[in-house]
């Protein structure tokens, strides 16, 4: 089709001097006739060859674009302890293509981890598309960086970077999405510690789509990702209890929080504190909200053991990380990892941190 276009431009615009048609040559009086039932003839059959191979081509494009965002449910379980962060994640399915909550370094003081639309899939492509690779290097913030009254500007880097990740994905969304009110379609846990010895934090970053109809294409949606929205969950206000965050995905999930669990010392919860003097005092600590105070060792134990009562079957990663970048395993997510050799990973140190490291036997 493009060479068809081609060789007919070319045949009407090429700067070539003047030419009669061969069959007009021994009577000039009747060229003029000639020529324009030729061009009127090639006109016609130009035009019903872009009606029969436009709209097929239009359908292969159409096929060949469709674009599928598989979603991650289930729930994020942050403890901040004393000079560590242990960090959790529960995978609860959505849907039979659901994938699980991954976790991603981000930059070398925080890692996310990563619910809703954090894989898409491109049919015309053999790989998923996932939000937890390929994260662009977070350098020096520059100062101009964040508009007045945005989030702070290290913050706002990350939002923004994970933004454009987003938009040329989300852009191909043509079909209504089922979401509710104020539900987003992407969210990062973002768990870490802030700079300028500020110690450590944790921000909910949620992506929010709006769609608009085209009526003149009937049933054709144009989707578009909003500026991403950011919640601080921890530190809380001055004079609040110091606990346990957990973070839902979807928010109305039925299961008990495990601070729930902690308040009502059910059963189990009171088998772990019977069971160890070290999880016992942690156990306290959060109920008096000053779970910062707790030693990490014993917070990740606490955690280890916690886990399989929360998540009955369902799969699990349980990981810690200190605030000089220094990260570990307790429990590595079952999802194999494939490692991407890039050009920083050829320059990194054997010992540098990070999330790709083998756990500890």
């Amino acid at each position: 089709m493009v060479s068809s276009s081609r060789s007919a431009t070319f045949y009407f615009s090429e700067s070539n001097p003047t030419r009669e048609p061969l069959l007009c040559r021994s009577r000039l009086v009747i060229c003029p006739l000639c020529y324009s039932a030729f061009v009127k003839t090639f006109l016609v059959r130009a035009a019903l060859i872009l009606l029969v191979t436009l709209p097929a081509a239009a359908s292969a494009r159409a096929q060949e674009d469709e674009i599928v965002a598989n979603l991650a449910g289930g729930r994020a379980i942050i403890h901040v302890a004393n000079d560590a962060i242990i960090f959790a994640a529960i995978d609860h399915p959505l849907e039979s293509k659901s994938v699980p909550p991954r976790v991603a370094a981000i930059d070398s003081r925080h890692v996310g981890i990563f619910f809703g639309a954090s894989e898409w899939q491109v049919t015309s492509q053999p790989r998923p598309i996932r939000l937890d690779r390929d994260i662009p290097h977070f350098g020096a913030v520059d100062p101009r960086f964040a508009p007045a009254g945005t989030a702070e500007q290290d913050l706002e880097q990350i939002g923004v970077a994970f933004l454009e990740k987003l938009r040329p994905l989300a852009s191909q969304l043509h079909h209504p999405i089922d979401l509710k009110p104020d539900e987003p379609l992407f969210q990062i846990v973002l768990i870490g510690y802030a700079p300028k010895d500020y110690g450590a934090e944790i921000w909910l970053i949620e992506y929010q789509v709006e769609q608009n109809s085209v009526a003149a294409r009937g049933d054709y949606w144009q989707t578009h990702i909003l500026r991403p929205r950011f919640t601080q969950l921890y530190p809380p206000e001055k004079h609040q209890p110091k606990t346990i965050i957990e973070v839902r995905v979807p928010s109305d999930l039925p299961d008990i929080p495990l601070l729930g669990l902690i308040q009502q010392n059910v059963p189990a919860i009171a088998r772990l504190r019977s069971s160890d003097p070290h999880i016992n005092k942690v156990v306290e600590q959060i109920q008096k909200g000053e779970a910062q105070k707790a030693e990490p060792v014993a917070s990740g134990e606490f955690l280890r053991a916690a886990l399989p009562i929360l998540a009955g079957d369902a799969h699990f990663f349980l990981g810690s990380m200190t605030e000089n970048g220094r990260f570990e395993w307790i429990v590595p997510p079952d999802e194999p990892r494939e490692k991407v050799k890039t050009t920083e990973d050829k320059n990194r140190p054997p010992d540098a941190p990070t999330l790709q490291q083998k756990p500890k036997p």
